[in-house]
């Protein structure tokens, strides 16, 4: 049989102690206000997330540093934003309205209609139409092949083009 080297057991372990040192909570702020948060924010300040998590239970200063930082990187950019706007840039200005003052752009249209459409009167003159024969179907518009067809097709004349041709035949007939 083969020894064991006794090396293996001599491991060397050091647990790995959570605390907020300044560097690490300076390494949060500048995460938190480059705008970066949850396992972003943990890694870009050294940190694996687990450890960032349990660290920001046992030390009220992580969130501290994580609002401070995220608070401060906003006003930076708010800062710039207003000075935009200040100096004439439109775009700018309209950003900082719709994000700090929730400004919308009116998007409705008014429409005005100066005549009211009524159905009921629609509908009426429809049916007057259809009972009066105001309307006529003229088969000369069926080609040759289609005439077996059940239901023809054709063009229909408005009652306005009937009265039309029936003045038409009563002055031809006229002396």
């Amino acid at each position: 049989m083969q020894a064991i080297d006794p090396g293996f057991f001599s491991l060397t372990h050091e647990p790995l102690t959570l605390q907020a040192t300044e560097a690490r909570l300076t390494r949060i702020y500048d995460a938190a206000r480059k705008g970066l948060k949850g396992d972003a924010l943990a890694f870009a300040a050294g940190m694996k997330p687990s450890d960032y998590r349990r660290l920001a239970q046992m030390d009220p200063l992580v969130e501290l540093a994580e609002q401070k930082g995220a608070a401060d990187g906003e006003h930076a950019m708010a800062s710039v934003l207003y000075d935009a706007a200040e100096q004439g840039d439109a775009k700018a200005a309209l950003d900082h309205l719709k994000h700090t003052r929730g400004w919308v752009a009116k998007q409705q249209i008014n429409v005005d209609i100066e005549q009211r459409i009524s159905v009921t009167d629609a509908l009426e003159r429809a049916q007057q139409r259809v009972i009066e024969g105001m309307y006529v179907v003229q088969n000369d518009a069926i080609p040759a092949e289609a005439e077996g067809a059940p239901t023809p097709t054709g063009s229909l004349t408005t009652g306005l083009e009937r009265q039309a041709d029936d003045c038409a035949t009563t002055n031809t007939s006229a002396p």
